[in-house]
C-alpha cells in the first residue's frame, strides 16, 4: 500500500497562502453560494455537541461543532471543520473560538491536509457578511453600527469597508464596554480616515445607521424595530438578537441558507417560523439566488432589508 502524505499547516502558514486576504475570501464565498444554488455541493447537517440543554446554556458553557462538506467547481474538495466555542474563555485570556480543518481528496477520500482554520473561519464569516452588504446595503451607505466587539465584528468591518468605501462613521457596541473601547482604538489605528466611536447603548447608533451588524452572544433582543430607519440593512448574524417586529418591519427577508437556519433554530427569523408567524414563502431570497440573478437584491433606497446568516458553515 502506498503512503498517503498529509500536509500540516499552522495559522501563520495559512495566512501566508492567502486566507487572510478578505477580497479573495469574498470571491470564494460568492462562488460557494453560487455552487450551492447550482447543486454542486454536499452539506450534511451540522453536528452540535452542546454543554447544557438550551441555547442559553450553550452561550454560557459552550459547544463544539462538526461541519462536513464538499464543494465542486474549480475547488473540488471535501473536508470538515471542527470548531470549539468557549464563551467564558476571555476570562482566561483565551480566544472564544478554535478551528481545526481536515481536507480530504474527494476521489480517494483520504485526508490530504490538517490545518488551523482560525483565520480562514473568521474571514469567511466576515466575507459572507460582506457579500450580503454588497447586495443589500444602499450604495451610498455612510454609517455602520457593529454590535459585538469580537473577531466577527472586526471582520465584518473589514468587509464592509471593501464593499462600501462610502462608510465614514462606525459605532461599536458590546455588553463589555472595555471590549468596544479596545475595538474602537484598534479600528482607529488601522483605518485612519474612519470616525469610530464606542457606545454604551446601541439605540442612538442604530437610529443613525445605514447598516447594523449584530454578531453577539445575546439571548434576548438588543435591537428594536422603532430604531430602524428607512433604507437600512439589518444583519442578524447570530441568535435571538433582534425583535420579531424588526423582521416584520422589513421589506425583504434575505438569508444565506434557509434550510440550515431552520435546522439550527436559534435566530429570530427561525424562531418566528417555528412559532408559525412566517412561512417559507415569506423568505424573499437566499444570497446565492441573488448572485445567480434569479432574485433581486436591494431595489431602492427606502426598503428596509433583514438578513440572517446561519451560525457557522462548512463551506
Amino acid at each position: 500500500m502506498s503512503k498517503a502524505d498529509i500536509l500540516f499547516l499552522n495559522n501563520q502558514e495559512m495566512e501566508s497562502l492567502g486566507c487572510g486576504d478578505m477580497e479573495a475570501v469574498m470571491h470564494d464565498v460568492e462562488q460557494a453560494y453560487i455552487l450551492t444554488e447550482k447543486g454542486d455541493v454536499l452539506v450534511p447537517g451540522k453536528c452540535v455537541m452542546r454543554w447544557g440543554k438550551t441555547p442559553e446554556d450553550e452561550n454560557i458553557y459552550g459547544r463544539i461543532n462538526a461541519m462536513p462538506g464538499y464543494i465542486g467547481g474549480e475547488y473540488n474538495m471535501a473536508g470538515i471543520k471542527w470548531i470549539g466555542s468557549g464563551p467564558q474563555n476571555y476570562k482566561k485570556g483565551l480566544p472564544r473560538a478554535s478551528v481545526t480543518m481536515i481536507l480530504n481528496d474527494p476521489d480517494t477520500k483520504l485526508p490530504v491536509c490538517i490545518a488551523d482554520g482560525t483565520t480562514v473561519s473568521a474571514k469567511r464569516t466576515g466575507a459572507s457578511g460582506g457579500v450580503a452588504m454588497k447586495l443589500l446595503a444602499k450604495e451610498n451607505a455612510s454609517v455602520l453600527t457593529i454590535c459585538g466587539a469580537g473577531a466577527q465584528g472586526r471582520t465584518q468591518l473589514e468587509a464592509a469597508l471593501i464593499v462600501r468605501p462610502t462608510i465614514k462613521k462606525v459605532y461599536v457596541y458590546d455588553i463589555r464596554l472595555e471590549s468596544s473601547q479596545r475595538f474602537a482604538q484598534e479600528a482607529l489605528e488601522k483605518y485612519v480616515c474612519l470616525d469610530v466611536t464606542p457606545v454604551q447603548d446601541p439605540e442612538a447608533a442604530v437610529r443613525e445607521s445605514d447598516i447594523t451588524v449584530c454578531a453577539t452572544l445575546a439571548n434576548n433582543p438588543i435591537i428594536h424595530s422603532e430604531w430602524l430607519k428607512p433604507g437600512c440593512l439589518l444583519m442578524n448574524l447570530a441568535d435571538y438578537e433582534v425583535t420579531y417586529n424588526c423582521v416584520r418591519k422589513a421589506s425583504k427577508i434575505v438569508v444565506d441558507n434557509w434550510d440550515t437556519i431552520k435546522h439550527r433554530m436559534v435566530s429570530t427569523v427561525s424562531l418566528m417560523w417555528k412559532d408559525g408567524l412566517i412561512k417559507d414563502e415569506d423568505i424573499h431570497a437566499q444570497l446565492g439566488q441573488i448572485l445567480c440573478g434569479d432574485k433581486s437584491g436591494r431595489e431602492n433606497d427606502e426598503e428596509i432589508i433583514y438578513f440572517n446568516e446561519c451560525v457557522k458553515k462548512s463551506l
